[in-house]
């Protein structure tokens, strides 16, 4: 038996660590070393994420919550610059997220 969350986790994981290690890069000029710490993946998963060669596989399934998932990236990028929270803390705001996709989806059945 899958949980939700496993299910809706595993393709939504990629596409939320993307839209955070975009945002740290981009907009608060991170190293990629740097984003892959705060994310705590490795350095060469941000590369993949910036190339578009790892996130995106699964954008057209969002596509519905991409404001919510942009939104939701760029306050954990936030939070991580001004260091409120740690890496086990992004990982409660993805499933934060997780469950807030969850609870739309089943309002529009």
């Amino acid at each position: 038996m899958y949980l939700p969350c496993e299910s809706i986790g595993r393709r939504l994981t990629p596409l939320f660590r993307a839209y955070v290690a975009r945002e740290l890069i981009e907009k608060y000029g991170f190293t990629q070393i740097e984003a892959a710490k705060k994310l705590g993946i490795t350095q060469a998963a941000i590369s993949q994420y910036l190339r578009s060669k790892r996130g995106v596989k699964d954008l057209e399934e969002f596509k519905d919550f991409l404001p919510l998932i942009e939104s939701a990236a760029s306050e954990v990028a936030g939070e991580i610059v001004s260091g409120k929270i740690d890496t086990g803390k992004v990982a409660l705001k993805l499933c934060e997220l997780c469950l807030s996709i969850q609870r739309r989806s089943l309002e529009h059945k």
